[in-house]
């Protein structure tokens, strides 16, 4: 169906790829807004919507999205220059752009400025579905970790240069916080047990009285956290270990 005419499917009937995911829909028209909003929560992503390139670009450099869908028809900056200038910082967040041009030359215009994908409206609402699935399908299996730049409230992960700041002041990690950094956002959303950090992230077995990584994980959002007494990225899961909410 396209958008705004007949029923779809309910959202069990949809392969969802991540029902955690977080999406990004930039887009000005407020009636496209409403029902791609409503469709997307209704599959269970988080979504935050805006209609302005700036304020995108904004939101993108505080926030870790899963996915952009990015109309090309904005006031101001259009989506042709979020498009580069979030490839320009470093982000490798999957773009699906969206825009009532249907020409070629401007498919390839968006491809070639670091966009994954294209859709023209108007657009069947399950089409749109399937390739948000196959843009987060393809996402994990390619995570971009280690490729870019990952940033989560006003902290900014450069894993090219394996420099961690918060508001431009460069945090001292020590080279096993950065580590475990690291491993919480590659396993972002997932519960790791104390177990599985030792294993992965120190490289030996737990013992039974370890405090490793606890002390570690108090040091590391000593860095990281607004308030490390109330975490809210790094949460603890109550006899099951740790989960990055980032």
């Amino acid at each position: 169906m396209t958008i705004g005419s007949g029923p779809t499917k309910p959202p069990e009937e949809v392969g969802i790829a991540n029902p955690v995911a977080r999406v990004l829909l930039v887009e000005d028209e407020p009636s496209l807004v409403l029902t791609l909003r409503d469709r997307l929560l209704a599959c269970r992503y988080k979504v935050e919507s805006c209609g302005d390139g700036k304020i995108a670009l904004e939101l993108a450099d505080k926030k870790p999205f899963d996915l952009v869908i990015l109309d090309v028809m904005l006031p101001g900056m259009d989506g042709f220059d979020v498009c580069r200038e979030l490839r320009r910082r470093g982000m490798e967040v999957p773009i699906l752009m969206l825009t009532a041009r249907s020409l070629v030359v401007d498919k390839v215009v968006g491809l070639k400025l670091g966009a994954d994908d294209y859709l023209t409206k108007p657009f069947e609402m399950m089409e749109l579905l399937a390739r948000i699935e196959v843009l987060l399908r393809r996402g994990r299996t390619s995570p971009q970790v280690g490729e870019g730049i990952f940033c989560f409230n006003d902290v900014r992960v450069d894993f090219r240069r394996a420099e961690v700041t918060r508001n431009d002041d460069v945090l001292p990690l020590s080279a096993m916080e950065y580590r475990l950094l690291r491993y919480f956002i590659e396993h972002r959303g997932a519960v790791i047990s104390r177990d599985q950090l030792l294993d992965q992230v120190w490289g030996y077995d737990a013992t039974p009285f370890s405090r490793t990584v606890d002390v570690h994980v108090a040091s590391l959002r000593q860095k990281v956290e607004p308030q490390p007494a109330r975490p809210q990225f790094i949460v603890t899961v109550h006899r099951l270990g740790y989960r990055f909410d980032g």
